[in-house]
Protein backbone atom coordinates (compact mmCIF):
# COMPACT_ATOMS: atom_id res chain seq x y z
CA UNK A 1 0.00 0.00 0.00
CA UNK A 2 1.15 3.34 -0.88
CA UNK A 3 1.86 6.14 1.86
CA UNK A 4 -1.02 8.52 1.31
CA UNK A 5 1.17 11.29 2.61
CA UNK A 6 3.37 10.55 0.19
CA UNK A 7 0.88 10.24 -2.66
CA UNK A 8 -0.34 13.68 -1.66
CA UNK A 9 3.22 15.42 -1.95
CA UNK A 10 3.28 13.85 -5.24
CA UNK A 11 0.63 15.11 -6.59
CA UNK A 12 1.22 19.09 -4.85
CA UNK A 13 4.91 18.85 -6.65
CA UNK A 14 3.40 17.68 -9.86
CA UNK A 15 0.55 20.29 -10.00
CA UNK A 16 2.34 22.68 -9.15
CA UNK A 17 5.13 21.48 -11.71
CA UNK A 18 2.53 21.67 -14.45
CA UNK A 19 1.23 24.89 -13.31
CA UNK A 20 4.38 26.77 -13.56
CA UNK A 21 5.13 24.95 -16.97
CA UNK A 22 1.78 26.39 -18.11
CA UNK A 23 2.13 29.96 -16.78
CA UNK A 24 5.87 30.12 -18.65
CA UNK A 25 4.46 29.33 -21.86
CA UNK A 26 1.37 30.71 -21.48
CA UNK A 27 3.54 34.20 -20.77
CA UNK A 28 3.35 35.94 -24.49
CA UNK A 29 5.57 38.62 -23.62
CA UNK A 30 9.00 37.52 -22.11
CA UNK A 31 10.80 39.04 -19.36
CA UNK A 32 13.88 41.57 -20.48
CA UNK A 33 16.93 40.25 -19.28
CA UNK A 34 20.23 42.27 -18.42
CA UNK A 35 23.10 41.33 -21.13
CA UNK A 36 25.44 42.43 -18.37
CA UNK A 37 24.02 40.78 -15.86
CA UNK A 38 23.73 37.62 -17.63
CA UNK A 39 27.35 38.21 -18.60
CA UNK A 40 28.48 38.92 -14.95
CA UNK A 41 26.59 35.47 -13.83
CA UNK A 42 28.07 33.25 -16.63
CA UNK A 43 31.50 34.35 -16.09
CA UNK A 44 31.61 34.08 -12.07
CA UNK A 45 33.14 31.28 -10.65
CA UNK A 46 31.26 28.78 -8.95
CA UNK A 47 32.64 27.63 -5.43
CA UNK A 48 34.25 24.47 -6.73
CA UNK A 49 35.81 26.29 -9.59
CA UNK A 50 37.35 28.87 -7.26
CA UNK A 51 38.84 25.93 -4.66
CA UNK A 52 40.04 24.11 -7.87
CA UNK A 53 42.42 27.03 -8.86
CA UNK A 54 43.46 27.33 -5.09
CA UNK A 55 44.48 23.90 -5.05
CA UNK A 56 46.18 24.17 -7.94
CA UNK A 57 48.01 27.56 -7.42
CA UNK A 58 49.65 25.51 -4.45
CA UNK A 59 50.26 22.52 -6.87
CA UNK A 60 52.55 25.09 -9.05
CA UNK A 61 54.03 26.68 -5.93
CA UNK A 62 57.22 24.56 -6.35
CA UNK A 63 57.38 24.72 -10.12
CA UNK A 64 57.24 28.31 -9.99
CA UNK A 65 59.56 28.61 -7.19
CA UNK A 66 62.32 27.13 -9.06
CA UNK A 67 62.03 29.59 -12.17
CA UNK A 68 62.22 32.17 -9.56
CA UNK A 69 65.51 31.08 -8.18
CA UNK A 70 67.31 32.21 -11.96
CA UNK A 71 67.79 35.37 -10.87
CA UNK A 72 68.81 35.09 -7.12
CA UNK A 73 73.07 35.25 -6.49
CA UNK A 74 74.00 32.61 -5.92
CA UNK A 75 77.98 33.41 -4.78
CA UNK A 76 80.02 32.85 -7.36
CA UNK A 77 79.27 29.15 -7.70
CA UNK A 78 76.91 29.53 -10.84
CA UNK A 79 79.15 30.95 -12.83
CA UNK A 80 82.01 28.66 -11.97
CA UNK A 81 79.37 25.82 -12.86
CA UNK A 82 78.87 27.64 -16.02
CA UNK A 83 82.00 28.10 -16.77
CA UNK A 84 83.50 24.00 -16.24
CA UNK A 85 80.79 21.45 -15.94
CA UNK A 86 77.72 23.18 -17.49
CA UNK A 87 78.74 22.27 -21.13
CA UNK A 88 79.48 18.99 -20.28
CA UNK A 89 75.71 18.18 -18.19
CA UNK A 90 74.17 19.92 -21.22
CA UNK A 91 76.32 18.25 -23.73
CA UNK A 92 75.63 14.37 -22.16
CA UNK A 93 71.91 15.40 -21.49
CA UNK A 94 71.11 16.48 -25.38
CA UNK A 95 72.91 13.17 -26.67
CA UNK A 96 70.86 11.35 -24.13
CA UNK A 97 67.61 12.53 -25.51
CA UNK A 98 68.82 12.55 -28.99
CA UNK A 99 70.29 8.57 -28.90
CA UNK A 100 67.21 7.11 -26.65
CA UNK A 101 64.98 8.93 -29.25
CA UNK A 102 65.77 6.76 -32.15
CA UNK A 103 66.19 4.04 -30.50
CA UNK A 104 62.99 4.04 -28.77
CA UNK A 105 61.00 5.32 -31.86
CA UNK A 106 62.61 2.90 -33.98
CA UNK A 107 62.00 -0.29 -31.53
CA UNK A 108 57.84 1.15 -30.61
CA UNK A 109 56.95 2.16 -34.38
CA UNK A 110 58.39 -1.20 -35.54
CA UNK A 111 56.90 -3.40 -33.05
CA UNK A 112 53.71 -1.28 -32.95
CA UNK A 113 53.51 -1.92 -36.52
CA UNK A 114 54.31 -5.64 -36.59
CA UNK A 115 51.49 -6.64 -33.71
CA UNK A 116 48.75 -4.38 -35.26
CA UNK A 117 49.16 -4.56 -39.35
CA UNK A 118 50.61 -8.41 -39.46
CA UNK A 119 49.46 -12.19 -38.07
CA UNK A 120 52.72 -14.17 -37.11
CA UNK A 121 53.17 -16.75 -34.52
CA UNK A 122 52.77 -15.41 -31.01
CA UNK A 123 51.28 -11.65 -32.07
CA UNK A 124 48.81 -12.24 -28.94
CA UNK A 125 51.63 -12.82 -26.22
CA UNK A 126 53.68 -10.14 -27.77
CA UNK A 127 50.67 -7.43 -27.38
CA UNK A 128 50.97 -7.84 -24.08
CA UNK A 129 54.39 -8.86 -23.70
CA UNK A 130 56.12 -5.67 -25.49
CA UNK A 131 54.55 -3.60 -22.69
CA UNK A 132 56.78 -5.34 -19.97
CA UNK A 133 60.35 -3.47 -19.62
CA UNK A 134 57.32 -0.34 -18.46
CA UNK A 135 57.62 -2.36 -15.28
CA UNK A 136 61.81 -2.26 -14.99
CA UNK A 137 63.00 0.63 -13.21
CA UNK A 138 65.79 2.50 -15.45
CA UNK A 139 67.92 2.59 -12.38
CA UNK A 140 67.15 -1.82 -11.74
CA UNK A 141 67.99 -2.52 -15.32
CA UNK A 142 71.37 -0.48 -15.35
CA UNK A 143 72.22 -2.00 -12.21
CA UNK A 144 71.94 -5.62 -13.75
CA UNK A 145 73.71 -4.86 -16.75
CA UNK A 146 76.74 -3.08 -15.09
CA UNK A 147 76.92 -6.03 -12.73
CA UNK A 148 76.92 -8.66 -15.47
CA UNK A 149 78.53 -7.13 -18.32
CA UNK A 150 81.23 -5.40 -16.02
CA UNK A 151 85.41 -6.34 -16.35
CA UNK A 152 84.94 -8.29 -13.49
CA UNK A 153 81.58 -9.67 -13.94
CA UNK A 154 80.60 -13.28 -15.20
CA UNK A 155 80.63 -12.44 -18.61
CA UNK A 156 83.70 -10.83 -19.49
CA UNK A 157 85.25 -13.45 -16.98
CA UNK A 158 84.48 -16.33 -19.02
CA UNK A 159 85.51 -15.13 -21.94
CA UNK A 160 88.81 -15.09 -20.38
CA UNK A 161 88.78 -17.93 -19.34
CA UNK A 162 87.57 -19.43 -22.34
CA UNK A 163 90.11 -17.88 -24.65
CA UNK A 164 92.67 -17.03 -22.51
CA UNK A 165 92.73 -13.16 -23.02
CA UNK A 166 94.38 -10.46 -20.27
CA UNK A 167 93.13 -6.92 -20.01
CA UNK A 168 93.73 -5.07 -23.27
CA UNK A 169 93.29 -8.38 -25.54
CA UNK A 170 89.92 -7.96 -26.09
CA UNK A 171 87.24 -5.61 -27.29
CA UNK A 172 84.14 -5.19 -25.06
CA UNK A 173 81.34 -2.63 -25.18
CA UNK A 174 81.09 -0.74 -21.73
CA UNK A 175 77.75 0.20 -19.87
CA UNK A 176 79.17 2.48 -17.72
CA UNK A 177 79.17 4.61 -20.67
CA UNK A 178 77.28 7.06 -22.45
CA UNK A 179 76.42 4.27 -25.49
CA UNK A 180 75.19 2.20 -23.13
CA UNK A 181 73.60 4.18 -21.16
CA UNK A 182 71.36 5.22 -24.01
CA UNK A 183 70.73 1.65 -25.27
CA UNK A 184 69.56 0.95 -21.89
CA UNK A 185 67.12 3.60 -21.14
CA UNK A 186 65.67 2.72 -24.33
CA UNK A 187 65.00 -0.42 -23.68
CA UNK A 188 62.74 0.85 -20.81
CA UNK A 189 61.17 3.74 -22.77
CA UNK A 190 60.12 2.29 -26.28
CA UNK A 191 57.11 1.29 -24.92
CA UNK A 192 55.49 4.52 -24.32
CA UNK A 193 56.01 5.15 -27.97
CA UNK A 194 54.56 1.47 -28.49
CA UNK A 195 51.71 1.55 -26.94
CA UNK A 196 50.89 4.69 -28.70
CA UNK A 197 51.52 3.88 -32.16
CA UNK A 198 49.95 0.77 -31.87
CA UNK A 199 47.02 2.56 -30.52
CA UNK A 200 47.05 4.79 -33.63
CA UNK A 201 47.40 1.84 -36.00
CA UNK A 202 44.48 0.03 -35.12
CA UNK A 203 42.46 2.75 -35.79
CA UNK A 204 43.38 3.17 -38.87
CA UNK A 205 40.91 2.21 -41.57
CA UNK A 206 41.70 -0.43 -44.27
CA UNK A 207 40.26 1.40 -46.61
CA UNK A 208 43.56 3.55 -47.10
CA UNK A 209 45.61 1.50 -47.03
CA UNK A 210 43.27 -0.56 -50.10
CA UNK A 211 43.38 2.56 -51.77
CA UNK A 212 47.38 3.22 -51.26
CA UNK A 213 47.44 -0.13 -52.86
CA UNK A 214 45.20 0.45 -55.46
CA UNK A 215 47.60 2.88 -56.79
CA UNK A 216 50.26 0.53 -57.10
CA UNK A 217 51.71 1.09 -53.63
CA UNK A 218 53.63 -1.40 -51.79
CA UNK A 219 52.71 -2.68 -48.48
CA UNK A 220 56.23 -0.91 -47.09
CA UNK A 221 55.62 2.52 -49.42
CA UNK A 222 51.78 2.07 -48.22
CA UNK A 223 53.23 2.46 -44.46
CA UNK A 224 55.71 4.68 -45.18
CA UNK A 225 52.97 7.12 -46.97
CA UNK A 226 49.88 6.65 -45.46
CA UNK A 227 50.03 4.99 -41.47
CA UNK A 228 53.21 6.57 -40.42
CA UNK A 229 52.14 9.75 -41.65
CA UNK A 230 48.59 9.14 -40.04
CA UNK A 231 50.08 7.97 -36.95
CA UNK A 232 52.61 10.73 -36.80
CA UNK A 233 50.66 12.71 -33.83
CA UNK A 234 50.60 9.88 -31.35
CA UNK A 235 54.61 8.78 -31.90
CA UNK A 236 55.38 12.39 -31.31
CA UNK A 237 53.23 12.14 -28.09
CA UNK A 238 55.48 9.04 -26.85
CA UNK A 239 58.72 10.56 -28.27
CA UNK A 240 57.82 13.52 -25.89
CA UNK A 241 57.13 11.18 -22.76
CA UNK A 242 60.67 9.40 -23.64
CA UNK A 243 62.41 12.67 -23.52
CA UNK A 244 60.87 13.75 -20.65
CA UNK A 245 61.84 10.37 -18.58
CA UNK A 246 65.21 10.28 -20.30
CA UNK A 247 65.78 14.17 -18.96
CA UNK A 248 64.61 12.98 -15.36
CA UNK A 249 66.62 9.53 -14.54
CA UNK A 250 68.96 9.97 -11.74
CA UNK A 251 69.60 6.37 -10.79
CA UNK A 252 70.97 5.23 -13.41
CA UNK A 253 73.19 8.26 -14.27
CA UNK A 254 74.73 7.84 -11.55
CA UNK A 255 75.49 4.85 -11.58
CA UNK A 256 76.79 4.31 -15.25
CA UNK A 257 79.05 7.53 -14.24
CA UNK A 258 77.08 9.58 -16.90
CA UNK A 259 77.10 13.51 -16.00
CA UNK A 260 73.77 14.93 -16.75
CA UNK A 261 71.58 18.03 -15.62
CA UNK A 262 69.85 15.73 -13.26
CA UNK A 263 73.07 14.53 -11.58
CA UNK A 264 74.26 18.15 -11.93
CA UNK A 265 71.42 19.54 -9.61
CA UNK A 266 72.31 16.82 -6.53
CA UNK A 267 75.95 17.18 -7.22
CA UNK A 268 74.96 20.98 -6.84
CA UNK A 269 72.98 20.60 -3.89
CA UNK A 270 74.96 17.94 -2.12
CA UNK A 271 78.43 18.53 -3.04
CA UNK A 272 78.82 22.28 -3.41
CA UNK A 273 76.25 22.84 -0.54
CA UNK A 274 74.11 25.29 -2.59
CA UNK A 275 70.35 25.55 -3.01
CA UNK A 276 70.44 28.24 -5.30
CA UNK A 277 72.79 27.06 -8.30
CA UNK A 278 71.16 24.01 -7.96
CA UNK A 279 67.79 25.81 -8.32
CA UNK A 280 69.37 27.70 -11.08
CA UNK A 281 70.01 24.50 -13.06
CA UNK A 282 67.08 22.71 -12.25
CA UNK A 283 65.62 25.81 -14.04
CA UNK A 284 67.70 25.55 -16.60
CA UNK A 285 66.48 21.73 -17.09
CA UNK A 286 62.43 23.22 -17.01
CA UNK A 287 64.05 24.66 -19.92
CA UNK A 288 64.43 21.74 -21.59
CA UNK A 289 61.27 20.22 -21.12
CA UNK A 290 59.64 22.68 -21.99
CA UNK A 291 61.30 22.90 -25.46
CA UNK A 292 60.35 19.35 -25.44
CA UNK A 293 57.19 20.21 -25.32
CA UNK A 294 57.00 22.66 -27.43
CA UNK A 295 58.96 20.80 -30.22
CA UNK A 296 56.13 17.70 -29.86
CA UNK A 297 53.02 20.57 -30.40
CA UNK A 298 55.08 22.18 -33.61
CA UNK A 299 55.43 18.05 -35.46
CA UNK A 300 52.20 17.61 -34.12
CA UNK A 301 50.19 20.77 -34.96
CA UNK A 302 46.60 21.18 -35.43
CA UNK A 303 46.46 17.42 -37.03
CA UNK A 304 43.74 15.69 -36.31
CA UNK A 305 43.04 12.07 -38.36
CA UNK A 306 39.59 10.29 -38.02
CA UNK A 307 39.45 7.44 -39.80
CA UNK A 308 35.84 5.82 -38.95
CA UNK A 309 33.45 8.08 -40.23
CA UNK A 310 29.71 6.80 -38.91
CA UNK A 311 31.61 3.78 -38.35
CA UNK A 312 31.30 3.07 -42.23
CA UNK A 313 35.35 2.41 -42.72
CA UNK A 314 36.69 -1.27 -41.97
CA UNK A 315 39.25 -1.77 -39.53
CA UNK A 316 42.32 -2.64 -40.18
CA UNK A 317 43.10 -6.51 -41.30
CA UNK A 318 46.13 -7.65 -40.25
CA UNK A 319 47.93 -9.70 -43.11
CA UNK A 320 49.58 -13.11 -42.32
CA UNK A 321 53.34 -13.36 -43.32
CA UNK A 322 55.15 -16.23 -45.02
CA UNK A 323 57.20 -18.69 -42.42
CA UNK A 324 60.85 -16.39 -42.90
CA UNK A 325 58.89 -13.02 -42.38
CA UNK A 326 56.74 -14.32 -39.54
CA UNK A 327 60.15 -15.63 -37.93
CA UNK A 328 61.89 -12.25 -38.44
CA UNK A 329 58.82 -9.94 -37.34
CA UNK A 330 58.73 -12.95 -34.11
CA UNK A 331 62.56 -12.01 -33.82
CA UNK A 332 62.16 -8.33 -33.74
CA UNK A 333 59.62 -8.24 -31.37
CA UNK A 334 61.54 -10.60 -29.37
CA UNK A 335 64.41 -8.66 -28.85
CA UNK A 336 63.38 -5.74 -26.76
CA UNK A 337 61.33 -8.08 -24.17
CA UNK A 338 64.61 -10.42 -23.60
CA UNK A 339 66.80 -7.63 -23.55
CA UNK A 340 64.37 -4.98 -21.40
CA UNK A 341 62.48 -7.36 -19.17
CA UNK A 342 63.23 -11.12 -19.57
CA UNK A 343 66.99 -11.37 -18.93
CA UNK A 344 67.52 -8.57 -16.34
CA UNK A 345 64.11 -10.18 -14.26
CA UNK A 346 65.40 -13.07 -14.50
CA UNK A 347 68.76 -12.56 -13.15
CA UNK A 348 66.83 -10.26 -10.07
CA UNK A 349 65.17 -13.55 -9.39
CA UNK A 350 68.31 -15.85 -9.94
CA UNK A 351 70.36 -13.56 -7.02
CA UNK A 352 67.46 -13.10 -4.27
CA UNK A 353 66.95 -17.47 -4.52
CA UNK A 354 70.45 -17.35 -3.95
CA UNK A 355 71.80 -14.82 -1.69
CA UNK A 356 68.93 -11.94 -1.06
CA UNK A 357 68.95 -9.13 1.14
CA UNK A 358 70.45 -9.81 4.71
CA UNK A 359 68.22 -7.72 6.23
CA UNK A 360 65.00 -10.21 4.71
CA UNK A 361 63.48 -10.12 8.40
CA UNK A 362 61.31 -7.02 10.43
CA UNK A 363 64.08 -4.58 9.11
CA UNK A 364 63.37 -5.38 5.30
CA UNK A 365 59.68 -5.67 6.08
CA UNK A 366 60.34 -2.08 7.28
CA UNK A 367 61.38 -0.98 3.98
CA UNK A 368 58.35 -2.65 2.53
CA UNK A 369 55.84 -0.55 4.90
CA UNK A 370 57.50 3.16 4.01
CA UNK A 371 57.28 2.22 0.36
CA UNK A 372 53.60 0.91 0.95
CA UNK A 373 52.75 3.86 3.30
CA UNK A 374 53.67 6.53 0.96
CA UNK A 375 52.23 4.85 -2.28
CA UNK A 376 49.30 3.92 -0.97
CA UNK A 377 48.74 7.83 0.80
CA UNK A 378 49.86 9.49 -2.31
CA UNK A 379 47.28 7.59 -4.89
CA UNK A 380 44.50 8.09 -1.91
CA UNK A 381 45.67 11.86 -1.88
CA UNK A 382 45.85 11.99 -5.81
CA UNK A 383 42.27 9.97 -6.85
CA UNK A 384 40.78 12.96 -4.18
CA UNK A 385 42.41 15.52 -6.16
CA UNK A 386 41.81 14.54 -9.77
CA UNK A 387 37.88 13.44 -9.07
CA UNK A 388 37.55 17.08 -7.26
CA UNK A 389 39.37 18.57 -9.78
CA UNK A 390 37.77 16.92 -12.69
CA UNK A 391 34.35 17.18 -11.35
CA UNK A 392 35.04 20.98 -11.11
CA UNK A 393 35.67 21.70 -14.42
CA UNK A 394 32.86 19.39 -15.72
CA UNK A 395 30.08 21.23 -13.25
CA UNK A 396 31.69 24.70 -14.86
CA UNK A 397 33.96 24.56 -17.65
CA UNK A 398 35.63 27.16 -19.06
CA UNK A 399 38.88 28.26 -19.85
CA UNK A 400 39.89 29.54 -16.73
CA UNK A 401 39.59 26.03 -15.02
CA UNK A 402 41.12 24.03 -18.05
CA UNK A 403 44.19 26.11 -18.23
CA UNK A 404 44.68 25.88 -14.83
CA UNK A 405 44.30 22.08 -14.94
CA UNK A 406 46.37 22.21 -17.71
CA UNK A 407 49.55 23.71 -16.18
CA UNK A 408 49.24 21.74 -12.73
CA UNK A 409 49.77 18.54 -15.39
CA UNK A 410 53.35 19.96 -15.80
CA UNK A 411 54.46 18.31 -13.08
CA UNK A 412 54.57 15.12 -14.65
CA UNK A 413 57.08 16.24 -17.36
CA UNK A 414 59.47 17.81 -14.03
CA UNK A 415 62.20 15.60 -12.85
CA UNK A 416 62.02 14.11 -9.05
CA UNK A 417 65.14 16.09 -8.49
CA UNK A 418 63.46 19.57 -9.90
CA UNK A 419 60.49 19.20 -7.75
CA UNK A 420 62.33 18.16 -4.64
CA UNK A 421 64.02 21.70 -5.03
CA UNK A 422 60.96 23.54 -5.46
CA UNK A 423 59.32 22.07 -2.50
CA UNK A 424 62.29 21.74 0.34
CA UNK A 425 62.76 26.19 -0.62
CA UNK A 426 58.85 27.32 0.02
CA UNK A 427 58.80 24.91 3.15
CA UNK A 428 62.34 25.68 4.29
CA UNK A 429 60.52 29.27 4.39
CA UNK A 430 57.62 28.38 6.43
CA UNK A 431 59.49 26.75 8.84
CA UNK A 432 61.97 29.29 9.53
CA UNK A 433 59.47 31.65 9.71
CA UNK A 434 57.58 30.03 12.45
CA UNK A 435 60.89 28.95 14.01
CA UNK A 436 61.82 33.04 14.24
CA UNK A 437 58.50 34.07 15.23
CA UNK A 438 57.93 31.79 18.12
CA UNK A 439 61.64 32.29 19.33
CA UNK A 440 61.05 35.94 18.99
CA UNK A 441 57.48 35.97 21.38
CA UNK A 442 57.63 32.67 23.07
CA UNK A 443 61.03 32.05 23.20
CA UNK A 444 61.00 28.38 21.95
CA UNK A 445 62.27 26.36 18.73
CA UNK A 446 59.31 24.99 16.83
CA UNK A 447 62.09 23.34 13.88
CA UNK A 448 61.48 21.55 11.34
CA UNK A 449 57.52 21.44 10.79
CA UNK A 450 57.27 20.40 6.79
CA UNK A 451 60.82 20.08 5.82
CA UNK A 452 62.01 16.68 6.00
CA UNK A 453 58.23 14.74 6.72
CA UNK A 454 56.28 13.01 5.33
CA UNK A 455 54.15 15.94 4.28
CA UNK A 456 57.54 17.47 1.89
CA UNK A 457 57.47 14.19 0.61
CA UNK A 458 53.71 13.43 -0.43
CA UNK A 459 53.58 17.44 -1.57
CA UNK A 460 56.21 16.41 -4.23
CA UNK A 461 54.66 13.30 -5.36
CA UNK A 462 51.42 15.29 -5.66
CA UNK A 463 53.09 17.66 -8.16
CA UNK A 464 54.91 15.03 -10.00
CA UNK A 465 52.07 12.63 -10.43
CA UNK A 466 48.65 14.53 -10.39
CA UNK A 467 48.50 14.40 -14.58
CA UNK A 468 48.82 10.23 -14.27
CA UNK A 469 45.66 10.00 -11.75
CA UNK A 470 44.31 13.37 -13.52
CA UNK A 471 44.15 12.30 -16.96
CA UNK A 472 42.54 8.65 -16.07
CA UNK A 473 39.69 9.92 -14.10
CA UNK A 474 39.29 13.18 -16.41
CA UNK A 475 38.66 10.23 -18.52
CA UNK A 476 36.39 8.24 -16.80
CA UNK A 477 34.21 11.09 -16.27
CA UNK A 478 33.87 11.68 -19.88
CA UNK A 479 32.15 8.44 -20.17
CA UNK A 480 29.62 9.33 -18.28
CA UNK A 481 26.85 11.36 -20.18
CA UNK A 482 25.53 14.97 -18.45
CA UNK A 483 22.01 14.10 -18.47
CA UNK A 484 22.59 11.63 -15.68
CA UNK A 485 23.60 15.05 -13.51
CA UNK A 486 20.74 16.84 -14.93
CA UNK A 487 18.49 13.88 -13.79
CA UNK A 488 19.92 13.93 -10.73
CA UNK A 489 19.60 17.59 -9.79
CA UNK A 490 16.03 17.50 -10.78
CA UNK A 491 15.61 15.23 -8.38
CA UNK A 492 17.20 17.18 -5.73
CA UNK A 493 20.54 16.40 -5.16
CA UNK A 494 22.86 19.13 -4.91
CA UNK A 495 26.96 19.01 -6.62
CA UNK A 496 27.97 17.08 -3.66
CA UNK A 497 25.21 14.67 -4.12
CA UNK A 498 25.61 14.11 -7.53
CA UNK A 499 28.99 13.83 -7.44
CA UNK A 500 28.64 11.19 -4.32
CA UNK A 501 25.87 9.19 -5.62
CA UNK A 502 25.67 9.05 -9.07
CA UNK A 503 29.38 9.87 -10.45
CA UNK A 504 31.87 7.55 -7.66
CA UNK A 505 30.31 4.47 -8.52
CA UNK A 506 30.14 5.03 -11.91
CA UNK A 507 34.00 5.74 -11.93
CA UNK A 508 35.24 2.36 -9.68
CA UNK A 509 37.21 1.47 -12.86
CA UNK A 510 39.22 4.34 -13.80
CA UNK A 511 39.65 5.85 -10.11
CA UNK A 512 41.50 1.86 -9.85
CA UNK A 513 43.45 1.85 -12.50
CA UNK A 514 43.90 5.78 -11.86
CA UNK A 515 45.16 4.25 -8.02
CA UNK A 516 47.54 1.31 -9.30
CA UNK A 517 49.32 3.88 -11.87
CA UNK A 518 50.34 6.18 -9.11
CA UNK A 519 50.99 3.19 -6.93
CA UNK A 520 53.86 2.03 -8.93
CA UNK A 521 55.25 5.10 -10.00
CA UNK A 522 55.63 6.99 -6.45
CA UNK A 523 57.07 2.83 -5.33
CA UNK A 524 59.76 3.21 -8.27
CA UNK A 525 60.50 7.28 -7.11
CA UNK A 526 63.96 7.83 -6.47
CA UNK A 527 64.91 11.59 -6.96
CA UNK A 528 62.28 12.77 -4.68
CA UNK A 529 62.36 10.48 -2.17
CA UNK A 530 66.16 10.54 -1.78
CA UNK A 531 66.12 14.48 -0.95
CA UNK A 532 62.68 14.71 0.81
CA UNK A 533 62.48 11.67 2.93
CA UNK A 534 62.58 11.86 6.49
CA UNK A 535 65.42 11.15 8.82
CA UNK A 536 66.38 7.53 9.30
CA UNK A 537 63.28 6.12 6.40
CA UNK A 538 64.02 4.35 3.67
CA UNK A 539 62.04 2.81 0.86
CA UNK A 540 62.29 -0.20 -1.29
CA UNK A 541 64.10 2.23 -4.20
CA UNK A 542 66.55 4.00 -2.06
CA UNK A 543 67.58 0.42 -0.47
CA UNK A 544 67.69 -1.14 -3.74
CA UNK A 545 70.07 2.30 -4.75
CA UNK A 546 72.40 2.01 -1.72
CA UNK A 547 73.28 -1.80 -1.84
CA UNK A 548 73.70 -1.15 -5.64
CA UNK A 549 76.09 1.64 -5.76
CA UNK A 550 78.19 -0.70 -2.54
CA UNK A 551 78.26 -3.36 -5.35
CA UNK A 552 76.03 -5.21 -3.42
CA UNK A 553 73.70 -5.96 -6.76
CA UNK A 554 73.09 -10.12 -5.18
CA UNK A 555 71.75 -8.17 -1.58
CA UNK A 556 69.70 -5.30 -3.76
CA UNK A 557 67.95 -8.42 -6.28
CA UNK A 558 65.08 -8.60 -3.43
CA UNK A 559 63.93 -5.08 -3.11
CA UNK A 560 64.33 -4.29 -7.05
CA UNK A 561 62.62 -7.82 -7.90
CA UNK A 562 59.43 -6.46 -5.27
CA UNK A 563 59.54 -2.99 -7.25
CA UNK A 564 58.91 -4.77 -10.45
CA UNK A 565 56.70 -7.10 -9.51
CA UNK A 566 54.43 -3.90 -8.54
CA UNK A 567 55.44 -2.67 -11.65
CA UNK A 568 53.98 -5.05 -13.43
CA UNK A 569 50.22 -4.59 -12.36
CA UNK A 570 49.57 -1.73 -14.60
CA UNK A 571 51.73 -2.95 -17.37
CA UNK A 572 48.33 -5.69 -17.07
CA UNK A 573 45.52 -3.25 -17.14
CA UNK A 574 47.04 -1.37 -19.87
CA UNK A 575 47.14 -4.31 -21.96
CA UNK A 576 43.29 -5.56 -20.60
CA UNK A 577 42.27 -1.92 -21.64
CA UNK A 578 43.52 -2.00 -25.05
CA UNK A 579 42.38 -5.27 -25.83
CA UNK A 580 39.05 -4.27 -24.86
Amino acid sequence: MVDKNAQQFVEEKTDGFRKQIMTTTSDPQPHPVNPASTRSARWRPSPWTSVAVLIIAVILLPIMTVLSRVFVSSDGIWAQIAETVLPLYVQNSLIMVAGVLTIATLIGVTTGWLVAAYDFPGRRIFEWALMLPMAMPAYVIAYVYFDRLSYWGPVQTWLREMFGWGRGDYWFPQMASLPGAIMLMALVLYPYVYLLSRAAFLSQSQDMMDSARALGYSRARAFRSVALPMAWPAIAAGAAFVAMETLAEYGAMVHLGVQTMTTGIFRTWFGRGSPVAASQLAALLVCFVATAFLIERVIRGNRRFDTNRGGRSRALKRMPLARGQATLAAVICAVPVLLGFLLPAGELLRLSIIAGDPFWGPRFFAFIRNSVTLAGMAALILICLAIFLSYARRQQGGMAISGAMQAASMGYAMPGAVIAVGVLVPLGYFDNTVDSFMRAHFGISTGLLLSGTIVALLFAYVVRYLAVALKTVDTAFQRIPPSMDDAARNLGEGPSGVLMRVHVPLLRRGVLAAAIFVFADVMKELPATIILRPFNFDTLAIRTFRLAQDGRLEEASTSALLIVAVGILPVIILSRAMNR
